[in-house]
């Protein structure tokens, strides 16, 4: 599909994920020809920049992250603009009417418009009733789109209202509500791996599948971010989004045909079959951490409450575990295990399938386990582990594995990043691996009882910075005669 002439409007230009994240990966699209010449970005925040400065401040940022140089950079910056605009006054809104002329005029993009929302989620719904107040919404000149970052709501109340104010000004098929998990390339290759190949779509459900571990673990703290942090939480920062649509990727049923539509139509089928917790089961089968003082990566680290903007009594949770299952034919009776946290030993994103063992154990009592590790970062890659037999005499069977690593590749440089990827599809019109609304809210609505326990003081236990989680994540799932997976960083070695 190709990319017709647009404009991209980044509110919010002159934060942080504008320099880091956006403008690195327009230029890398740039780069590589996904873009063409046909394209032009408009920087809108309320800082006070001009074009040229705006200029400067990007070109250091790709100097910096992306190690951009040359020719090539030079020319991408001529795509940049800014427009100074206080976003949250609608009168303000009507400059960016001749700057929006003057770009479509000079690039042939023909009203065609993407927003990007890079701002406070204060901002989210206020944005788009500006636009429409300018007649920045309206289809009859070209498409209009606009790309929402994460956090969608606090809870399933404000995700409702959020949805409703937006709807007011964009139809459904405009709205693009961005998760980056979803544009990395190993959660992609899991429906590849799962319906490109007959050897295991036989193998995936409750007869043959013994349990399914996801973990989102990462080791750093939660770094200048402990004001935002302490209001999300790892409920809502990973798990309530990141987590959940991963887990619907893995349980999804194939697709009629490989398209937006049926794809997110599987994805919220899977979410909507998510087993309701009673306050019972959130009881007995979530369990919420909170790390203080210890040591990563060889270094000592404070804890949560010690941390710059967290309140010293603070009850937010920065690690969670929670045992679920799905109300549906294919994985009836098969447990899913999700932990998230920050300070664990390692980062680390995966998913591991773990077969059921052979009905009888006929060369030993310890037979390695059948697994399917898919892994999603760092070191991104698949490995599959089996039993062989141990050199020597008898038969004692011994895991061996067989891997695959996306760095191997020759042409694993080429490969887009998660917000590449995201971008180049937003523009294309491409909205598969973006949340749909009825996703998001049965999102919501699985987390609901969650929240509410935790509102009520709900138990937080304390764990070691540099360790795994509370010991009762371990008791969590091992009185289930389960134990949690300990990975290390890479794929390459035994992990």
């Amino acid at each position: 599909m190709n990319i017709e002439n647009s404009c991209i409007v980044i509110f919010g230009a002159s934060g942080d994920l504008t320099f880091r994240k956006l403008i690195p990966a327009l230029y890398n699209l740039f780069r590589v020809g996904r873009l063409g010449q046909h394209f032009s970005v408009l920087g809108v925040a309320r800082s006070e920049l001009t074009d040229d400065s705006f200029r400067t401040k990007m070109r250091d940022a790709l100097i910096k992250f992306e190690k951009a140089e040359g020719q090539e950079l030079e020319d991408f910056c001529t795509h940049l603009y800014y427009q100074a605009v206080n976003t949250s006054e609608a009168l303000d809104y009507a400059k960016l009417l001749p700057r929006l002329d003057e770009l479509h005029d000079k690039y042939g993009s023909c009203g065609n418009t993407l927003y990007y929302l890079s701002t406070p989620p204060s901002l989210y719904g206020v944005i788009p009733e500006c636009l429409a107040a300018h007649g920045l919404t309206t289809e009859e000149y070209g498409w209009k789109r606009i790309i929402v970052e994460k956090p969608f709501g606090y809870d399933i109340k404000t995700a409702k209202e959020l949805d409703e104010k937006i709807h007011h000004y964009f139809e459904e098929h405009q709205i693009y509500r961005i998760d980056h998990y979803l544009g990395k390339e190993t959660v992609q290759n899991l429906l590849v791996l799962r319906f490109s190949n007959g050897l295991f779509e036989p193998l995936w459900n409750r007869n043959f599948i013994d349990y399914v571990e996801i973990t989102g673990a990462e080791a750093i703290g939660v770094e200048e971010r402990g004001g935002y942090y302490d209001g999300s939480g790892a409920m809502r920062d990973m798990f309530q989004n990141h987590l959940l649509q991963v887990l619907a990727m893995v349980a999804m049923e194939p697709p009629a045909i490989i398209n937006a539509d049926s794809m997110r139509d599987e994805v919220a089928k899977v979410l909507h079959c998510l087993h309701p917790l009673t306050a019972e089961d959130v009881k007995n089968n979530v369990v919420l951490g909170q790390y203080v003082a210890g040591e990563v990566d060889d270094q000592m680290v404070v804890g949560y409450l010690a941390e710059k903007g967290v309140p010293a009594d603070s009850n937010t949770e920065t690690y969670m575990a929670i045992k679920c299952e799905i109300d549906n034919w294919r994985w009836a009776g098969v447990p899913f295990y999700v932990r998230t946290g920050k300070r664990l030993p390692t980062r680390v994103t995966e998913v591991v399938i773990h077969f059921k063992t052979t009905p009888h154990p006929v060369f030993s009592q310890n037979a390695p386990e059948n697994k399917l590790i898919i892994r999603v970062q760092p070191d991104e890659g698949i490995s599959m582990r089996f039993g062989l037999k141990k050199p020597g005499a008898g038969f004692e069977a011994k895991e061996v594995s067989m891997d695959f690593r996306y760095s191997d590749l020759s042409s694993a440089s080429s490969l887009l990043t998660a917000y590449e990827r995201l971008l180049l599809d937003a523009l294309k019109g491409d909205a598969t691996l973006f949340a749909r609304t009825d996703a998001v809210h049965a999102c919501w609505k699985f987390v609901q009882p969650i929240l509410d326990y935790k509102a009520g003081r709900g138990r937080v236990y304390e764990y070691e910075a540099g360790t795994w989680g509370p010991t009762e994540a371990d008791k969590l799932i091992a009185k289930h005669g389960k134990v949690w997976r300990k990975p290390s960083g890479v794929m390459k070695k035994k992990v």
